[in-house]
């Protein structure tokens, strides 16, 4: 478990900070396997899972709708034979806040 794992989602509204490329670095280095991708200009958190069949696929996918839903931060989820992709971004502020770090690393529990 991780610092990140363990704290709880600030409310994010219209023109909070995203993080800053120094902080982005930091954060990433607490959540391995997480890459930062750009899509349509936005910077996302991406992480592929694997498992066995669809069946464990689909319950992860399941597991990290209920902490999104918990936390109103959703994520973009690609469920699919034996895999789910995993993307955090904040959409208020088109990019990544430190809830997609929390919400990354929370991913990360429901794995294990």
């Amino acid at each position: 478990m991780t610092e990140l794992s363990t704290r709880e989602c600030e409310a994010c509204r219209q023109g909070a900070p995203q993080v800053s490329s120094a902080e982005c670095q930091k954060l990433l280095k607490q959540i391995p396997g997480w890459q930062l991708t750009e899509i349509a200009g936005i910077i996302k958190l991406r992480k592929q899972y694997s498992f066995a069949d669809f069946a464990e696929a689909l319950a992860f996918t399941n597991r990290v709708g209920e902490i999104a839903a918990e936390a109103d931060h959703h994520p973009e989820l690609l469920t699919e034979w034996g895999k789910v992709r995993v993307c955090w971004w904040t959409h208020t502020v088109q990019g990544l806040h430190l809830n997609d770090f929390i919400l990354a690393a929370q991913t990360d529990q429901l794995s294990v």
